[in-house]
């Protein structure tokens, strides 16, 4: 980002203005790699060693990736610097995201207040996002707000009668940390790499969502909640599932 300053087209200054408009912008950004990082499996390669811990406490906050450089996600910062930002300015604010994130990794402090959990992220809405339970799949990727996810549909409330259920949809079984940062790389590069497969089919083992496969025979967050659905008919279309399918005439 530093080298990348140079190229800037304004020089937004360091103003409190300035860090406010960073920290918005940046945890805007963060939200937009955090979707990217559960919806494409290159990028989830990276970010499944977060999820794999079936227990979720502070701890969990430091299980981080070795490999986050090779997704190149950090070029979703270099329209701040373009923009103006200075680069430490960008670290700064970014820092507080992380800060902020570090704390909310507890079962220890329940829901807090009304319009706190409205715009903050805090434990509850972060059990959401790290539990494997079907409703809660692919929800409430905020950093610090969690507006973001109110706002583009991601939003799911943590429920007393669907407790989460920590870890990935098939838990690793592992404490070696070799095989926690890097199973997923090896599972992704023996599916791209199999025989017999298009250079489409190939180019999507990267691609597409977790679980996805070119047979359709694997489960992705979709067809896991579409399933639950199915045995729950009565949950059908409430927050993090989908609506029941019509059966088809006869």
């Amino acid at each position: 980002l530093l080298w990348l300053w140079q190229f800037r087209f304004f020089n937004l200054g360091l103003s409190i203005w300035v860090f406010v408009a960073a920290f918005l912008l940046d945890d805007l950004r963060y939200y937009v790699y955090h979707r990217i990082a559960h919806r494409v499996r290159w990028v989830w390669a990276e970010h499944v060693n977060h999820h794999s811990s079936q227990h979720y406490n502070l701890s969990t906050a430091l299980r981080q990736s070795w490999t986050g450089l090779f997704t190149f996600t950090f070029i979703l910062q270099a329209p701040l610097v373009l923009a103006g930002f200075h680069p430490a300015v960008i670290a700064f604010v970014f820092g507080f995201n992380l800060v902020w994130q570090f704390w909310i990794h507890t079962e220890t402090i329940g829901k807090m207040w009304g319009w706190f959990e409205f715009i903050f992220n805090t434990p509850s809405h972060h059990r959401v996002h790290h539990a494997t339970n079907p409703r809660y799949l692919d929800a409430n990727y905020a950093g610090t707000l969690i507006i973001w996810d109110r706002m583009f549909g991601t939003f799911v409330e943590e429920l007393e009668e669907d407790r989460p259920r920590y870890g990935i949809v098939k838990n690793i079984g592992t404490f070696n940390p070799l095989k926690v940062a890097f199973h997923e790389w090896i599972g992704m590069f023996k599916d791209a790499l199999a025989p017999g497969l298009t250079p489409g089919e190939r180019f999507n083992y990267l691609i597409q969502p977790p679980g996805w496969s070119h047979d359709g025979s694997r489960d992705t967050s979709e067809t896991l909640k579409a399933a639950y659905v199915r045995r729950n008919p009565s949950q059908a279309g409430k927050p993090g599932l989908p609506p029941a399918r019509a059966e088809p005439a006869e």
